[in-house]
């Protein structure tokens, strides 16, 4: 059974160093630019090129994060990047933009493309449909059950699972908080981390209900290795060296049989400690937050780090031939696996006292330390009478060693083919907008759906709530089922989808991730895109178009400007009134603070503003206080084919208010329609 990729984290040179030298496989970076970490150092283009050659050197892999969302005027410059990146050799990318997979692999059409755990990728459905979309690896969800990962494995397609650091709240790429409140957009790699700021059921200005302890799965690492796990992912671009290199190395020893040291880890970095929580289905004590004695004890134990990754680390034996004949050139010759390096020097002279011989050369030959080399054999084929300085030995040693320094970096140095091309656009010829904007109506309830019916095109509604009851008042032909956005259980939403279908013919899925739309496709439905799909470029709608969307909410992180360029000949829509979901989590914070039988129903932040949390069996969602409304601005919403009306606890009077255009009472936001994102 081969042993799982140990993928480590680098925000700067620095940390690369720690990692390789620690004994990682591979590490994953980010550039100055498209990087979902942006508060990391990360890599300039001349840094991004010495890395490659480091990490290649050592026979690691290097993966390019460029796990942000897009917007078309940077389309081109990214296209840019990708060439540049790939030249280089990078060893693939890891992506969550639709538009900007489609623009690597049309730029560099043998690229490596991993599919970003802000896909928010929670089934093998997902996992499978992304395969046959080109993608080499997926990286999913970190809320999954171990049952869930193993079913994913069992797909043809790499998997890609985190195993130590810190834990988001919300779901990954599903996460709105910090964009809305402070136009700081995760999904543009600037978050502002507002999870780790005070949040309480009751108003307790010193609970931190939002934060989450760090995970830890390396004492599980064996499970993981024969689940059939590819790559064990350490988080942590953000963290000091010290932070990745002893977690490397404490999960190469659990990867070798031996016990991980959880103090010293805990001790290093942690949040109240670890927890393994989603893996093992408990999601019980997993609340933590950074507290002062763990501060303390990383100073402690930092010096005591440094030793992991002082020098560097030897990880190719290699064998060398010498040859010292009479009146040629000294020559040696350098075998490293499939990789060889030939060098020679000066002229040997004649022996005035003592000749050498090979313990002389191998003296010299056996010092690698400063390499990633070690010998293992040398062989030397020396005529009798001769002398070289054991100077001009090393010289000729330090030549060898740079020759096959630079064989093995172009051994492990992959080449693309680079085209440069872009995705073509069609010429989407606009129709004006309609004087009375076609209205969908997204419900949580039945009484909303049925309220809503005769003011909507379509009613959006939950597929646990669609009975014969509710279609006696809606018409099966209105109706676009919205699966959960957290599919907890792939095989009973099939069979769900599946007998509506075939009782009450209803055929039409709202697709909130890569999940919905790969089981939509796999039965045939019809489908429709969530503003959860994070669609922000014209390239991501055109792509999602020829997958066979009939339509989709474009990204609630544009502006009113962004909708006006879109290019795409996809049906787009943009939400008119409701309250935006911000997270999605499959921690209950009311739940963990107060308990189910004292459910408040919300949070207040440390403002003393009220954030609704709406619950379901497997998740819940923290809702913006304010209500968004753009009724009165709907002109100013261009290319736009229909409004979303998102529906939170309103009642049927209230759902008809909603839908009616009026201004609801209380504060009112516009969102970022005009504020825009970072």
């Amino acid at each position: 059974m081969n042993k799982p990729e140990i993928l480590a984290p680098a925000g700067s040179p620095e940390t690369l160093s720690a990692a390789l030298r620690a004994g990682a496989d591979a590490v994953y970076v980010g550039g100055k630019r498209f990087s979902a970490r942006n508060s990391a150092a990360n890599f300039s283009d001349e840094e991004l090129a010495e890395a490659l050659r480091l990490c290649h050197n050592y026979g690691a892999k290097l993966y390019l994060a460029v796990n942000t969302i897009i917007s078309d005027d940077e389309a081109a410059g990214f296209c840019d990047y990708i060439k540049l990146t790939s030249s280089m050799g990078v060893d693939g990318y890891i992506v969550q933009d639709w538009g900007a997979a489609r623009i690597i692999r049309t730029a560099v059409p043998d690229a490596v493309i991993h599919a970003s755990t802000q896909m928010s990728v929670h089934t093998a459905a997902a996992a499978r449909f992304l395969r046959k979309l080109g993608y080499s690896r997926v990286v999913p969800a970190r809320e999954l059950d171990k049952n869930v990962i193993e079913k994913i494995c069992r797909e043809d397609v790499e998997t890609e699972i985190f195993v130590h650091g810190a834990l988001c709240m919300s779901v990954s790429g599903q996460c709105y908080m910090s964009a809305m409140i402070g136009s700081r957009s995760a999904n543009r790699g600037c978050c502002g981390q507002a999870c780790r700021l005070p949040f309480s059921a009751i108003g307790d200005k010193n609970k931190c209900a939002l934060s989450l302890k760090d995970l830890s799965l390396l004492e599980r690492a064996d499970e993981l290795t024969a689940m059939g796990v590819d790559s064990l992912k350490i988080e942590g671009r953000m963290k000091r060296p010290e932070y990745v290199a002893s977690s490397v190395n404490e999960l190469k020893k659990a990867l070798d049989g031996e016990t991980p040291d959880m103090p010293l880890l805990k001790g290093i970095f942690s949040r109240s400690g670890f927890t393994d929580g989603y893996f093992a289905g408990n999601r019980t004590d997993m609340f933590g937050v950074r507290e002062k004695e763990d501060v303390t004890a990383a100073r402690t134990l930092i010096p005591k780090i440094h030793e992991l990754y002082r020098s560097e680390r030897q990880v190719y034996p290699v064998d060398i031939s010498v040859s010292i004949k009479s009146g040629k050139p000294v020559s040696a010759k350098a075998v490293c696996g499939n990789v060889t390096a030939e060098a020679e020097g000066t002229v040997p002279d004649t022996a005035q006292n003592r000749p050498t011989d090979i313990s002389a050369v191998e003296k010299q030959f056996s010092k690698l330390g400063d390499t990633v080399f070690t010998l293992r054999n040398l062989e030397a084929d020396i005529d009798g009478g001769l002398f070289m300085p054991a100077g001009k030995l090393n010289e000729l040693r330090r030549t060898l060693v740079e020759k096959l320094t630079e064989a093995v970096i172009s051994h492990n140095t992959p080449v693309y083919t680079i085209t440069g091309d872009m995705p073509e656009l069609p010429m989407a010829n606009r129709t004006a907008q309609a004087e009375k904007l076609p209205v969908r109506t997204l419900c949580r309830t039945a009484e909303q759906a049925v309220s809503a019916a005769q003011m909507s095109q379509y009613v959006i509604v939950p597929v646990n709530i669609v009975n014969e009851s509710l279609l006696e008042k809606v018409p099966a032909e209105k109706i676009i089922l919205s699966p959960p956005r957290f599919i907890a259980d792939e095989e009973k939403l099939t069979r769900q989808l599946e007998d509506i279908r075939e009782k009450y013919g209803i055929d039409r899925l709202f697709c909130h991730t890569p999940d919905s739309i790969a089981i939509g496709k796999e039965l045939g439905m019809k489908l429709h895109g969530s503003m959860t799909l994070n669609v922000y470029n014209s390239y991501s709608a055109e792509y999602l178009r020829e997958l066979g969307l009939e339509d989709c909410i474009f990204s609630v992180e544009a502006t009113a400007d962004q909708y006006g360029k879109i290019n795409s000949l996809l049906p787009l829509g943009a939400v008119i009134y409701g309250r935006l979901p911000l997270m999605l989590t499959r921690n209950c914070p009311v739940k963990n603070e107060v308990g189910c039988g004292k459910c408040t129903g919300h949070l207040i932040d440390r403002t003393g503003r009220t954030l609704p949390v709406a619950c379901s069996k497997e998740y819940v969602e923290v809702l913006n206080p304010d209500v968004l409304y753009m009724y009165d601005r709907l002109g100013e919403l261009k290319n736009i084919s229909y409004g979303l009306v998102i529906l939170s606890d309103e009642n049927a009077e209230q759902t008809v208010t909603a839908l009616s255009g009026r201004k609801p009472e209380g504060n009112i936001t516009r969102g970022l329609y005009y504020r825009g994102i970072g």
